[in-house]
């Protein structure tokens, strides 16, 4: 994340893809739902790939660049349970995309475990690869439920599995500041890392009128011993009496420390799909 003021704002925004139905009333039944979506977004992405003691790997730049248009394979299904005033929320996202134009930034000469990293002075540029894999489990309680508005709280985990692969090319080999180790003109490299959060957030609706229309709205933020996400969707939403459809903006982004992989990572873009309760 960008700063502090952009988590705080992360909660402010209305959004909402996993919500209740609007305007559920309170019931000692279970309900459930399922939501299968999709979601089109952007990516814009800063990798540090990890180099071994006496090697090299690059920094990479993707993006802004456009999804669809690298699009391999993607699978998205919200559901929930739900009992009076609490809920059990899962959330799942596979996505998998390929050739997304990059370049490299600057090359990590890395001697004995010392990072020791270099402008790059070749025009390397090539494509990335990612494969990723999110999923949110969470509980929430509903504690405000009016015939216009519902808020809840909720809490729980965030597991984030991002593979990606890097292929450049360029018009020369750098060779590192003491000459040890030479990075190539052209190459690749490929690296693996699997994130947890805890994660705590805000959801609901808001009617418009009288009318079947709401706007839907789900933020929360996500801590980890060595990275940070947050996400936030808002849209509008029309219901029936077998669920709703709607159509949102939504934005996930994940930071990591100093010297890891996602030195920062975001997917933004417009979703669509259909709940249905039974």
């Amino acid at each position: 994340m960008g700063s502090s003021a952009m988590r705080t704002l992360s909660l402010c925004i209305l959004t909402g893809l996993a919500s209740a139905p609007a305007l559920a009333q309170s019931t000692d039944k279970w309900q459930f739902s399922v939501q299968p979506y999709l979601w089109l977004p952007t990516v814009n992405t800063d990798l540090s790939f990890s180099a071994p003691p006496g090697g090299y790997a690059p920094d990479t730049q993707v993006g802004p660049y456009d999804y669809l248009s690298n699009l391999k394979f993607l699978a998205m299904l919200s559901g929930e349970a739900r009992k009076g005033d609490w809920s059990i929320i899962s959330d799942f996202v596979y996505l998998s995309f390929s050739d997304d134009h990059g370049a490299v930034r600057n090359v990590d000469f890395n001697s004995g475990g010392a990072h020791n990293r270099v402008s790059s002075s070749i025009d390397a540029s090539g494509d990335t690869s990612f494969k990723g894999l999110e999923w949110t489990l969470a509980a929430s309680k509903r504690v405000v439920q009016t015939p216009m508005a519902s808020f809840e709280i909720l809490g729980g985990v965030r597991y984030f599995g991002l593979k990606a692969e890097a292929n450049w090319s360029g018009s020369a080999t750098i060779t590192s500041p003491n000459g040890s180790a030479n990075f190539p003109a052209s190459g690749s490299i490929s690296q693996s890392v699997d994130l947890w959060n805890a994660v705590l957030g805000v959801r609901g609706s808001i009617k418009l009128g009288q009318s079947q229309w709401f706007v839907p709205y789900y933020a929360d933020l996500g801590f980890g011993s060595d990275s940070s996400s947050w996400q936030a969707m808002t849209g509008l939403g029309y219901a029936f009496d077998w669920g709703s459809v709607r159509a949102v903006y939504r934005h996930i982004a994940y930071d990591q420390s100093d010297n890891k992989l996602i030195q920062n990572l975001s997917f933004s873009g417009p979703a669509i799909g259909a709940e249905f309760t039974f």
